[in-house]
């Protein structure tokens, strides 16, 4: 993948007041939108921004410029640079590098991180907010000098760490948390899940019919009743007539 200049919008400023490159063509050189390069040409962008001369610095040819130039369809091609720097690796070792003007918000970031994500561990901080395992004890045991003065603030607000890195390594320790144990919640199968739900049962009228209570009790003889009730009345007059 080609890349653009060294300073791309003082590229494109000379580019757009010295040539008549069209916007796409400097837009796809510089690696800007073309919206961009318009606005630079209208003067609402880049607004005192003194334009760099590419051919002086060999980033392009005149030949090249004038190649494009006859050609709309055509694109910049950098020109080979005559010294070849060798690439650097990066290699990062230890606790990251704080500037000086953010180094006075490192504990409350650290404050922050304790709260919002316990399950960090001390070197994962040390890697987002480049402090030590000891301002880090002392912020979490708030015998810190500022503890009474400590606020708990986003590092990525403060601009201590990006939010990639952090969600990296809220990833990483997510990881290396040991699985749920057996008498934790489990998910249930589909067809489990899916069927319905019993009745409540009440106790003592599980297995109640009500027909049965119509077939276990004998029929009513009116005649029979109303004759016992005439013997209990005969019976109680001649109880009195002897009395």
């Amino acid at each position: 993948m080609q890349q653009g200049p060294l300073m791309p919008k003082a590229t494109a400023v000379w580019l757009v007041e010295n040539t008549s490159l069209s916007f796409d063509q400097i837009a796809d050189f510089c690696k800007l939108h073309p919206l961009e390069v318009k606005g630079i040409a209208d003067g609402e962008v880049a607004a005192g921004i003194k334009g760099l001369d590419p051919v002086s610095t060999g980033q392009l040819t005149r030949e090249e410029i004038e190649r494009v130039q006859s050609n709309p369809d055509q694109r910049l091609k950098m020109a080979t640079p005559k010294v070849k720097l060798p690439e650097m690796k990066r290699t990062r070792k230890g606790p990251r590098y704080t500037p000086v003007s953010r180094r006075h918000d490192r504990p409350n970031a650290i404050l922050w991180l304790l709260r919002n994500h316990p399950e960090l561990k001390d070197a994962q901080i040390m890697r987002l907010v480049g402090t030590t395992k000891t301002t880090i004890q002392q912020v979490r045991e708030r015998t810190h000098w500022n503890s009474a003065s400590l606020t708990p603030m986003d590092p990525v607000t403060l601009g201590l760490c990006s939010q990639i890195d952090l969600d990296f390594e809220v990833q990483r320790s997510a990881k290396d948390r040991p699985a749920q144990g057996a008498e934790g919640p489990t998910l249930l199968a589909p067809e489990v899940s899916l069927l319905p739900e019993p009745e409540p049962e009440t106790a003592g009228f599980r297995d109640f019919d009500p027909s049965s209570r119509e077939r276990e009790e004998p029929a009513i003889d009116v005649n029979s009743v109303f004759a016992k009730l005439k013997g209990l009345k005969r019976t109680g007059d001649e109880d009195e007539d002897d009395a």
